[in-house]
């Protein structure tokens, strides 16, 4: 039996930004076209468990991983992403983590390019598709994006790839289960992903022979990439993938447990001990005979996990000790039979060698997971004779490095797509480096195609700015025609180290409103406003200031 350190589970995304529940809408599109839609509804897909496209039909399983076996054409009534004539999804056979035969679904999303695209003009064509792994964090089947994709998108990136005339590809890589932290099924289900679109994309003007493949994740997402990488290889050695990217990875969810209780991610440990153990009937067994069956913390509310998405799980969790819901305390997880599924579906590194070119980056300051067990990864599979560009940037936290993180990334599948040199990846071998990235994240209006009609959009825009990091940690800022000193303090809590930007916060409400569809315009405006008033990842420096989180100088 295989012992690990920490013996609690620890969730395999971190990312407090990570949750599908609100997508970053402008006043004219996003969230108000949502509240708007409400009062009709045809206009929405029903969640995943009442919609009857989600069965499989009745030979599915005797079909081969990747396979698609349904599709459904302009699933999105109303397409809340800019950038985006039309998607598409797929359900399609794959394989579980015990290797059994399983079912997922992918929504594709087309790129506004795609309309010059013509038989006698094939250069106007899409020739690549990278699959986002959106981190959605849920051990709830309906929290999927396949279903919450069409509120919109949380970070403005899947609008970034359609930019570039991508077609982004967005699996539900937990499976049906919502088997949330398991890393082989979401391995599986994303290369299957890949596969069953290849096989019609041609009905969407994508030529499958010529198209290359890339696959982008970070935080929970990156999960989901970093075991594609490690699986690809002996799974499906048909499948030629151009580069994958991971961002925030957590190599090992066990190492870094007891960081995750009393704080205001507690709830991510409690749906990643539902998620993981899904798909494992006896260790479900072994966890509901170690739950409380009474007192304020017991089975049923501990359950009630599966009802929540990744931004309705922090707030009914938040800040409670998750050692409370069982007899023996968190010593409970550390036992043969959870440690044994730790190691085989949540610690990275012993499933296979990355056989394409592959992009980590990483905050050395991550509070969520240490940099150093990154560090251990990029070495071992280097010494494996792997492709890998590894930054590790020297400025923020684990939440900071999505943004900073992003437009690295994209040079990087640039370079593997299109053919560009927008990023110093290695030829062959590996390339770690140290860098000081840091940047303004704000939200630019403008107009977008969505579907057929041109609409106002807010898009997310990421720059660089210039900054100095001392010895210490500490970052000079330049701001007003001063100097801001940003001190790390790794005690500070998820939210105070994402500085103003409190996605927590506003996720949350934005989310109460879509469920319970109660939100009204102006509260849609006032949230818009404040999300414009502090979409600053490094400040909203006045904010910060007022409550002696930084120094000037």
């Amino acid at each position: 039996m295989r012992y690990l350190s920490g013996g609690f589970l620890f969730p395999c995304g971190l990312l407090v930004t990570q949750v599908l529940a609100s997508a970053l809408p402008s006043s004219h599109n996003g969230l108000n076209a949502l509240v708007q839609r409400d009062g009709n509804a045809s206009w929405l897909l029903p969640v995943p468990t009442q919609d009857p496209w989600y069965s499989p039909p009745s030979d599915w399983e005797t079909k081969s991983p990747g396979s698609p076996l349904r599709v459904r054409y302009s699933p999105y009534r109303n397409i809340s992403i800019g950038a985006c004539v039309d998607t598409f999804q797929v359900l399609y056979r794959t394989t579980d983590t015990n290797s059994n035969a399983s079912w997922a679904v992918t929504t594709v999303f087309i790129p506004e390019s795609q309309l010059n695209c013509t038989a006698t003009s094939p250069e106007k064509c899409s020739h690549g598709v990278v699959t986002y792994e959106v981190p959605y964090d849920s051990a709830d089947p309906d929290a999927t994006p396949s279903y919450l994709l069409q509120y919109g998108e949380p970070y403005g990136e899947i609008y970034e790839l359609l930019k570039r005339g991508w077609f982004v590809n967005t699996p539900d890589y937990e499976g049906p289960l919502a088997s949330y932290c398991a890393g082989v099924q979401s391995g599986h289900a994303t290369i299957d992903s890949i596969r069953a679109i290849l096989q019609v994309s041609e009905d969407f003007g994508l030529n499958h022979s010529v198209a290359r493949n890339a696959i982008w994740g970070y935080s929970g997402g990156a999960m989901a990439s970093e075991y594609s990488a490690e699986l690809v290889g002996a799974y499906a050695p048909d499948l030629k993938l151009a580069g994958i990217v991971h961002g925030g990875l957590i190599p090992n969810v066990t190492s870094a447990g007891n960081k995750m209780t009393s704080k205001d991610t507690a709830g991510l440990a409690i749906a990643g001990i539902i998620g993981i153990t899904s798909q494992q009937t006896e260790a479900r067994k072994y966890i509901d005979s170690r739950l409380k069956t009474s007192g304020p913390f017991n089975k049923t509310l501990f359950y009630t996990a599966t009802q929540y998405s990744g931004a309705q799980v922090l707030g009914a969790f938040e800040n409670q000790n998750v050692s409370d819901y069982f007899y023996n305390g968190t010593s409970d997880l550390d036992v043969p039979i959870m440690n044994d599924i730790y190691y085989n579906d949540a610690i990275m590194g012993h499933h296979g060698v990355p056989n394409m070119p592959v992009f980590v980056y990483k905050a050395i300051h991550d509070e969520m997971s240490a940099a150093a067990e990154t560090d251990a990864l990029v070495d071992s599979f280097c010494s494996q004779g792997a492709n890998i560009l590894y930054h590790r940037n020297d400025v923020g936290g684990h939440n900071e490095e999505l943004w900073q993180g992003r437009g690295r990334a994209l040079a990087f599948l640039s370079d593997v797509l299109d053919d560009t040199d927008l990023i110093s990846m290695p030829k062959t071998g590996c390339s770690i480096l140290n860098v000081t990235v840091a940047v303004n994240v704000t939200l630019v209006d403008g107009t977008s195609l969505e579907g057929t009609v041109e609409k106002p959009y807010a898009a997310i825009t990421v720059n660089g700015i210039n900054v100095t990091v001392l010895g210490n940690g500490s970052v000079l800022v330049p701001y007003n025609g001063t100097l801001i000193r940003i001190d790390p303090d790794p005690t500070t809590s998820v939210k105070r180290r994402s500085g103003d930007l409190d996605f927590v916060g506003l996720v949350r409400r934005w989310w109460g409103a879509i469920r319970s569809k109660w939100a009204r315009d102006e509260e849609v405006d006032q949230r818009v406003a404040e999300l414009r008033n502090s979409l600053d990842v490094l400040g909203a420096a006045e904010g910060l200031a007022s409550k002696g989180w930084f120094t000037t100088g």
